[in-house]
């Protein structure tokens, strides 16, 4: 398992997205690095956890909880056999393209290192936008993506550091639980009925999909 590219974006104007100011930091591009990796702080206020790397609408992206985010390189293969057009690195907006890990298989909590320094933590899966529709530029996107149910995950910073494109990845924790970021993407997408299930991740899980877990429960029972 290692990090087969690190990729970072800068802010520039485009005409697909909501972003008051009309920008994006989607456009990623692989760099060698090594590159900072610490903690933004709070969504709203925070950003990107990659020094060098634009996150422009704060509303919806960055943050501690969502400060980096990570794609396999063979979930970009599969969708390039789909779409029958290359996809480079860094094209779906992710900070790590990964080789050798199910990340959308990865447990809500599951630690990875990166390196000999940053250690990661999973939060959560990536809900498709407009941007990101805009950006890929394929039609139907954000219903093709909810459906394939491999959304990438987010992750917060544990430990900082600095990593750099072929650092090796090494799991270091995994919960005892069964949430993977798939089971958390489809109950906050298609699939609400499994939103109890989250409850077993617990503060691990990002905070709004805690919330929206708890609510329901409320609302419906377990």
């Amino acid at each position: 398992m290692k990090l087969l590219s690190l990729n970072l974006g800068r802010a520039r104007a485009v005409e697909y997205t909501d972003q008051p100011e009309g920008v994006t930091g989607i456009d990623k591009q692989p760099v060698e690095g090594p590159v900072r990796v610490t903690a933004p702080g709070p969504k709203g206020v925070g950003a990107s956890g990659l020094a060098g790397d634009a996150v422009c609408d704060t509303r919806h992206h960055g943050g501690d909880d969502q400060a980096v985010y990570a794609v396999a390189r063979e979930d970009l293969d599969d969708w390039e056999r789909e779409l029958g057009r290359t996809l480079p690195n860094g094209v779906f907006g992710e900070n790590l393209t990964t080789q050798g890990l199910d990340v959308s298989g990865a447990r809500i909590g599951e630690r990875w290192r990166i390196g000999s320094e940053v250690v990661l933590e999973v939060t959560c899966g990536r809900i498709p936008c407009r941007t990101f529709q805009g950006h890929v530029g394929e039609k139907g996107w954000v219903k093709r993506f909810t459906e394939q149910g491999a959304p990438g995950a987010y992750l917060r910073v544990i430990e900082p550091g600095e990593i750099r494109s072929g650092d090796p990845i090494e799991v270091v924790h995994r919960p005892d639980h069964d949430v993977t970021v798939a089971v958390q993407f489809r109950a906050v997408t298609t699939e609400q009925a499994l939103l109890p299930r989250l409850l077993a991740a617990g503060e691990a899980l990002h905070p709004e999909s805690l919330a929206k877990a708890e609510k329901y429960v409320a609302k419906y029972g377990a």
